[in-house]
């Protein structure tokens, strides 16, 4: 374990001394931001037109905007979702593809050092990437906490915040379990981004293709479905298959990188 952590530490050190991993960082808190901004600029709208008309006028869905914790950060997280779409990939893309490019991959395969710490500790290294990528996001939540506090208390129901939150961690390190094994197969950084993105984007709609299917393909599709497994999560519900699913779909790309892994030291 302790070569896996010191690959993960040449990983995160590698990669915060290049421009790439500052722009991605610099990508994400400009567009969550703008979203955020967004979000609380409606649930303001919503509220005031509550107080003149009253809830009863409003349309259905409007329930969502009674409090901040439903209205602007559950809503947030599911955006941070759709983001972490597209940033993944960007950060998974050079874990392999990037020492293939250099021709330093094969100097690795041909140290003492076992297929799977290079595996487990080339993912550790992109899960500190995408954790401090999702950490930027974590300001919001706070800055609405420390601004809405009052004499009644915290303005957010924090369980179901950082339930939310740990979804979005959970669907980052799922995207980059996936980007990793992609990347493993090519010394193409914009071809492992791009594969990535094509896997990763039809699995999270797969939710949207079950609703025009019948029983009891309707009922698989949905259970494949990452969307399908995040929103409960999102919406503040802690459910095991939910993570049994996450858990599943992690370990089998671990394992499918590893054995690519060995199949290229043994060529």
């Amino acid at each position: 374990m302790r070569t896996a952590l010191a690959i993960a530490r040449k990983e995160l050190a590698v990669a915060f001394t290049t421009p790439w991993a500052y722009a991605v960082f610099t990508a994400m808190a400009a567009l969550s931001s703008f979203f955020f901004v967004s979000l609380l600029e409606q649930f303001q709208q919503v509220q005031s037109l509550a107080r003149e008309h009253g809830w009863s006028k409003l349309p259905p869905d409007s329930i969502v905007y009674r409090n901040l914790t439903d209205g602007v950060v559950v809503q947030l997280w599911g955006v941070v979702l759709i983001l972490t779409l597209f940033v993944a990939p960007f950060l998974s893309m050079r874990l392999f593809a990037e020492e293939k490019r250099q021709k330093t991959f094969a100097l690795l395969l041909t140290t003492p050092v076992r297929p799977v710490d290079i595996v487990l500790g080339k993912y550790l290294g992109g899960l500190g990437l995408i954790f401090v990528t999702l950490g930027l996001t974590l300001v919001f939540p706070v800055l609405l906490s420390v601004v809405g506090t009052g004499p009644s208390g915290s303005a957010l129901e924090w369980p179901t915040v950082l339930l939310g939150y740990g979804a979005v961690l959970l669907w980052g390190a799922t995207c980059m379990a996936v980007g990793m094994f992609i990347s493993a197969l090519t010394e193409s950084q914009m071809l492992a981004a791009f594969l990535t993105f094509t896997v990763l984007l039809p699995w999270m709609l797969l939710r949207g293709v079950a609703q025009s299917t019948a029983e009891p393909l309707r009922s698989f599709l949905n259970y494949l479905s990452f969307d399908t497994q995040l929103q409960g999560m999102i919406q503040g519900v802690l459910e095991m298959q939910a993570l049994v699913f996450f858990a599943s779909v992690i370990l089998f790309s671990l394992l499918l990188t590893h054995r690519a892994v060995e199949a290229q030291r043994y060529a």
